[in-house]
């Protein structure tokens, strides 16, 4: 682990030496900066999505996620690399980062990702578009999100199905 003090560039080298998307010491990274939420955490992130290889651009997404401060300055960078990642998985890191922070001008991206050819795209959509849909609900998102319901992929019908049951019972 790296020492919790450390700067920014110093955690983000330590996320970076952690290969598995989901480990332990990855995570422990992102969940330090998200408690700094400072403005060089963000820059750093910011940085990370422009960088030429995945695991860079994963970290920064993951990152810009757990940056609830930054919304208004992490959404253009999300929806930018939306539209233009060729990546699965950088694509689902942006649709659980929209998830996370839950602001309804990201919908737009979420809905052209769920008919991604990938379902681990369309998996990351069927998370986002619950946490995203708006309150009334948008009437485009729901019927997205009944689509992924349908979906021949059974972790995707599953977890579109589960929150098109919780926003009907919302």
């Amino acid at each position: 682990m790296p020492p919790d003090g450390g700067t920014v560039r110093e955690l983000i080298q330590a996320a970076l030496r952690d290969t598995d998307p989901d480990g332990a010491l990855r995570w422990h990274v992102i969940s330090l900066l998200r408690e700094r939420g400072d403005l060089e955490s963000f820059i750093e992130a910011r940085r990370l999505c422009a960088a030429d290889t995945v695991a860079e651009r994963l970290l920064g997404v993951d990152i810009m996620g757990q940056l609830h401060p930054f919304v208004d300055r992490t959404l253009p960078v999300l929806r930018y690399l939306a539209a233009s990642e060729d990546d699965a998985m950088v694509l689902y890191s942006v649709l659980i980062a929209f998830g996370h922070l839950a602001d309804p001008r990201s919908l737009p991206s979420v809905i052209e990702l769920a008919s991604h050819d990938d379902p681990r795209v369309r998996y990351g959509a069927a998370y986002a578009l619950q946490h995203v849909l708006g309150e009334p609900p948008d009437r485009a998102g729901l019927e997205a999100l009944q689509a992924l319901a349908d979906d021949e992929d059974a972790d995707v019908a599953g977890w579109a199905a589960l929150g098109v049951a919780l926003r009907a019972g919302a």
